[in-house]
């Protein structure tokens, strides 16, 4: 029994929230697929509880921006990764220097046997987001489902559902919260921890069962406005950052 989280982005009470479910469940590992900061106010405590929490951390388009340089970014995101970088500088060197040498240490993909794990897409790992609407793009997702062997499991665009090889997009509600892998290739977005898009603002993950072969779509509550009170007083953090949060959008 796997728990796949992805998307927290620097949101500590949703974070804590979903660990808490998790812990409810006959979990052995936790897999994370990157974002662990980025939008949120608690980028070093999320960082140091996947540190803690998660045996597999892929690494995000934002996490690659705070070590880097963020390309691509809206004006918003962009204030909002030079101020998770200024946290990650500021106070405490010792925690900063292992949140540093942590973040540049993460993979950008993990395969493990008929499992692919990756933030974006197998195509573009880091950067590609793969969105329900894309499954009218018959080129697109030939592509990338031409580089998956059976299961790919990402995130990115924070809206959890299952992309089938016929090219269709089922949500979680569609399935019932759970489908069976079986014989046919699937994309898996595991949702987000910490920045919902899909109009629930309950974090989500899913947990795989390897050994029967079913993949369970969660969805946990948490205190979003305690996550949004924090962003409002921070100048470089959009109060708009805040308003999502309870809208799931």
């Amino acid at each position: 029994m796997r728990a796949i989280i992805s998307d927290i982005h620097g949101n500590l009470e949703a974070l804590e929230a979903v660990l808490e479910d998790i812990r409810g469940q006959e979990i052995s590992e936790i897999y994370c697929l990157g974002d662990i900061i980025g939008y949120g106010p608690n980028p070093r405590e999320c960082i140091d509880l996947v540190t803690k929490n998660c045996q597999v951390t892929i690494l995000g388009n934002h996490d690659q921006a705070a070590l880097f340089d963020p390309e691509g970014f809206n004006a918003g995101a962009e204030r909002a990764i030079f101020w998770t970088r200024s946290q990650l500088e500021a106070g405490d060197p010792a925690g900063n220097e292992a949140r540093w040498e942590f973040l540049g240490e993460l993979p950008r993909m993990k395969r493990e046997g008929e499992y692919l794990f990756v933030h974006g897409s197998a195509r573009n790992p880091l950067n590609e987001y793969v969105f329900p609407e894309d499954v009218y793009n018959q080129r697109k997702m030939e592509r990338i489902f031409g580089l998956v062997d059976n299961y790919c499991f990402q995130g990115h665009t924070h809206i959890p559902g299952v992309f089938t090889e016929d090219y269709n997009f089922l949500s979680p509600d569609e399935v019932d919260f759970q489908i069976e892998l079986g014989d046919t290739k699937v994309l898996v977005n595991v949702g987000s921890v910490g920045q919902p898009r899909d109009s629930d603002n309950r974090s989500s993950y899913v947990i795989l069962d390897q050994e029967k072969k079913t993949l369970t779509f969660k969805r946990v509550p948490y205190d979003f406005e305690k996550t949004a009170a924090k962003i409002y007083p921070i100048p470089d953090l959009d109060d708009f950052l805040g308003h999502r949060l309870r809208d799931g959008r």
